[in-house]
């Protein structure tokens, strides 16, 4: 279980550092952290950080995104939810979510851009997240009873709203 945890808290870093300092200023959690700061503070910093570690655009542009599916995976894994007498399974939730973003993207639904490389990233993050790494968790409703996992997965889903462009 801290294995698990530990992934994910390294994966949202690396992905809260890549939208602070290489994607665009206005995101929400980029603006929030502009006024944490200060934006001269911010630019500048930005500037050291970029001039020291160029990154390929794959990796700034599909990287984070792969890594939210990993980490959304992880603690979906064993997650159901319970309408009526039904189950649904949600493990496969992140994968629909990203790949329904790039879809609103693609209609111009959403902000951003439609890219195959953010698919194929979240296809392959959550493959790793769903084979690679085991799990030791029973299966359980994701609000009956609400606990560390399933506070975490849905914790997940809104973290997408920082990525947001304003």
């Amino acid at each position: 279980m801290k294995k698990k945890y530990f992934l994910i808290i390294v994966s949202l870093a690396i992905s809260l550092f890549i939208y602070l300092f290489y994607r665009t200023e206005k995101t929400v959690v980029t603006d929030l952290f502009i006024s944490l700061i200060s934006l001269d503070r911010y630019f500048g910093l930005k500037e050291c950080i970029i001039s020291n570690l160029t990154l390929n655009e794959h990796i700034i542009n599909s990287l984070p995104e792969g890594l939210w599916v990993f980490c959304i995976t992880l603690t979906s894994k064993n997650l159901f939810l319970k309408i009526g007498n039904r189950e649904i399974n949600l493990l496969f939730l992140p994968l629909i979510f990203s790949i329904g973003l790039e879809f609103f993207q693609l209609f111009k639904l959403t902000n951003g851009r439609f890219d195959f490389w953010d698919i194929g990233f979240s296809v392959a993050f959550w493959a790793i997240a769903n084979y690679l790494v085991k799990h030791e968790n029973s299966r359980q409703n994701i609000f009956k009873p609400l606990n560390t996992n399933s506070f975490i997965c849905i914790l997940s889903y809104l973290i997408v709203y920082l990525a947001h462009v304003w």
